[in-house]
């Protein structure tokens, strides 16, 4: 007698939210993440940071966010310095009280849930690579990408072949002997009243730096500035291909949450 060969279909596993918070120098954000769609589940909660942006305070006012939420489930936090194994070792924009703190561990303390931290420009940098303007690159043999977000300064991300190089700021590589991001973040073409023309020629010398020493397959530009690309890219003369970021405002907040993936 035959026998009908039956089949089974397995279910793609489906992930439980994420809490993802962006930690910046200004304010703080956050929303639940769907980190299988790459989208927020809810409309972003905004708060200013405090000043002064001492660990004391910072946590408080994360501790308050994640209880605005009533989370108890997974957080990831994207925060602007070098993170390594949760523990913060520079912060630029904040206070120094912040170099030696375990941002993790004390927020695990404090919300009782499981939380991951990873630099912010590495968090948007995840989510261009899984959902945005990296996709196609985000694989086995997808090359070298190198994401600038050009704003108050400039945050990098690198990802080889999918994978992400954490902790790069390239923002403070030296050119011209200063930090690169004083002569080519967005903020100083609005300090120094500079034409498109002349701002984006600075773009380009540190893009071309950059270049030279990660040979980028491509390269993305993220940071408020980018709606304005058509203004700007015109004079950034690059051998690898050069793309505007597509996630946005939520990027940091979504890459965030895919933290907890890495």
């Amino acid at each position: 007698m035959a026998t009908r060969r039956t089949t089974t279909t397995r279910r793609k596993k489906v992930n439980p939210p994420v809490l993802g918070i962006d930690i910046g120098g200004t304010g703080i954000k956050s929303a639940p993440v769907d980190i299988d769609k790459g989208e927020l589940l809810e409309e972003r909660f905004r708060v200013e940071t405090p000043r002064p942006a001492t660990p004391k305070k910072m946590l408080a006012a994360i501790q308050g966010m994640i209880e605005h939420w009533n989370w108890k489930g997974q957080v990831g936090c994207g925060f602007p310095g070098v993170i390594k194994n949760g523990g913060v070792h520079t912060a630029a924009n904040l206070s120094k009280k912040w170099i030696g703190v375990n941002i993790k561990e004390e927020l695990e303390k404090l919300s009782s849930c499981k939380v991951f931290v990873i630099n912010d420009a590495d968090s948007a940098g995840l989510a261009e690579m899984k959902f945005g303007a990296g996709k196609k690159f985000n694989r086995r043999g997808g090359g070298v990408v190198f994401m600038a977000t050009l704003g108050t300064g400039i945050g990098s991300a690198l990802f080889i072949d999918g994978l992400l190089v954490c902790n790069t700021e390239f923002g403070h590589i030296e050119i011209d002997g200063k930090d690169a991001e004083t002569r080519a973040a967005a903020i100083h073409r609005e300090k120094e009243n500079l034409s498109w023309k002349k701002w984006g020629k600075r773009v380009n010398k540190y893009l071309k730096h950059m270049e030279m020493l990660l040979s980028p397959d491509l390269i993305v530009i993220g940071g408020g500035v980018s709606k304005h690309s058509d203004k700007f890219f015109k004079h950034i003369k690059v051998k690898a291909e050069i793309v505007t970021a597509e996630m946005h405002n939520n990027a940091g907040i979504v890459g965030a949450a895919l933290s907890s993936e890495l």
